[in-house]
């Protein structure tokens, strides 16, 4: 009776050990899976940065060469309203003589 007992106690403490392997099995696995899709998101948001980044690059030589033109065309406007009033000056003595 005591053999059997022993078995049965034997029996129990191997089903526990086979459930908590399992249980270990399923976490590590669980836990991979999770530092993998970690792991993704992290490469998928430095590389959304990346080009976030790269844009932002392109965008500032965008405005540096609006900005340029737009000194290009004031320059051009003044040069228009000096030769107006150059214009202006030449009617008027036109005018007088």
């Amino acid at each position: 009776m005591a053999a059997t007992l022993l078995r049965e106690i034997s029996k129990d403490e191997h089903e526990r050990a086979r459930l908590r392997s399992r249980r270990m099995y399923e976490t590590d696995r669980i836990s991979d899976l999770l530092t993998a899709e970690e792991r993704g998101e992290i490469r998928a948001n430095e590389k959304w940065q990346a080009v976030v980044a790269d844009k932002d690059a392109k965008l500032f030589e965008k405005e540096i060469i609006i900005n340029d033109k737009d000194l290009k065309i004031a320059d051009k406007d003044a040069q228009i309203e000096l030769l107006r009033l150059q214009v202006d000056e030449l009617k008027a003595i036109n005018a007088k003589g």
